[in-house]
């Protein structure tokens, strides 16, 4: 079941020092798929968006991250068909060079994912827009895992909270990269959530912000298609 739809939880309020430390942050709590679509507008009603800062603030984009390959690993696109000479390998654009470690505790490198369209998904576990966000991610993200790998980096909460929003919305067939500190949101300079990143197959930022589930499955078969 896919929800277009943008909520905002209001009340979940992160605030954080200069030196970015958490100061204070109240949640109301995950959504939960048993929640009803109007039980969900009624308590949102008015919200158009979740709002929350990335700790320390952004910084510049060839800042290096954390050393650390998601679950599941995809296959290169540079591979050879069979009985074919071996092809060259795909040139790894700045953008992709950094690397990570997902909520699994798997090692996470950017760079295998080079000669691909490519959407990093910056979300929050206390986020009612990301969650909404999060049913569309689940249904399409395994259709284009080899075409256009969708990677999530949950930032702005705690692994715990984090590991439970990934089961909840059944997001573990997703790389989704544990990034507490906000080393990568401020790679990419991101200061709140929902936010998705857009790297077409050449390394270009094509897109920095916010999608609905239909804009983003747009965009993403027709980066496939591309």
């Amino acid at each position: 079941m896919r929800i277009s739809r943008t909520w905002t939880a209001a009340g979940q309020v992160r605030r954080w020092t200069a030196a970015g430390q958490l100061r204070r942050w109240t949640a109301a709590g995950p959504v939960r798929r048993g929640v009803t679509a109007g039980a969900l507008a009624v308590a949102l009603s008015g919200v158009a968006a979740c709002t929350g800062v990335a700790p320390g603030g952004p910084t510049a984009a060839g800042s290096a991250p954390p050393a650390v390959a998601p679950t599941g690993t995809p296959p290169s696109p540079t591979a050879a068909p069979t009985g074919g000479p071996p092809a060259a390998p795909a040139q790894v654009p700045d953008v992709l060079r950094f690397t990570g470690t997902t909520l699994g505790g798997a090692a996470f490198d950017a760079a295998q994912l080079a000669g691909r369209p490519v959407v990093l998904w910056f979300w929050a576990p206390w986020c009612a827009t990301c969650a909404s966000q999060a049913w569309t991610v689940a249904e399409i993200a395994p259709k284009y895992r080899d075409t256009v790998p969708i990677v999530g980096v949950a930032g702005l909460g705690e692994r715990k909270a984090m590991k439970e929003f990934v089961t909840e919305f059944e997001l573990d067939g997703t790389p989704q990269i544990e990034d507490s500190k906000g080393v990568l949101w401020k790679r990419f300079k991101v200061t709140e959530q929902s936010i998705f990143v857009v790297i077409d197959r050449s390394g270009a930022v094509v897109h920095q912000g916010f999608l609905d589930g239909e804009a983003l499955t747009a965009k993403v078969a027709a980066l496939a298609g591309a």
